[in-house]
């Protein structure tokens, strides 16, 4: 489950992929199998995947617990093919972010 607390230490990467007509889905579904991928690693915690209403844009939502699970996590995907194929379906725009403030 997503944490969206300040002062917590989780790491947030949060991409957004810019993508072409009708390329949401495949995108998607290619994000799923890779955070499916993740959730043995030590520190991951979720994704959540967003997709746009003007169907031009999809959005990964990923946490771990510290800076040292997110590289593992980065590692893990890179030598497992995702970030390549990823390219193929969309432009990537990636950050890491810790949560600043919230409001409820």
């Amino acid at each position: 489950m997503p944490i969206i607390r300040a002062n917590t230490g989780v790491i947030t990467q949060i991409n957004i992929f810019t993508v072409p007509e009708g390329g949401q889905q495949a995108l998607i579904d290619l994000l799923g199998e890779a955070a499916t991928s993740c959730r043995g690693i030590p520190g991951w915690m979720s994704a959540s995947l967003h997709r746009s209403l003007d169907g031009t844009r999809v959005v990964n939502y990923a946490q771990a617990r510290d800076q040292a699970a997110m590289r593992r996590v980065f590692e893990h995907l890179q030598a497992n093919g995702f970030l390549d194929r990823n390219k193929a379906l969309g432009q990537a725009h990636p950050g890491l972010y810790e949560v600043a403030l919230t409001v409820e």
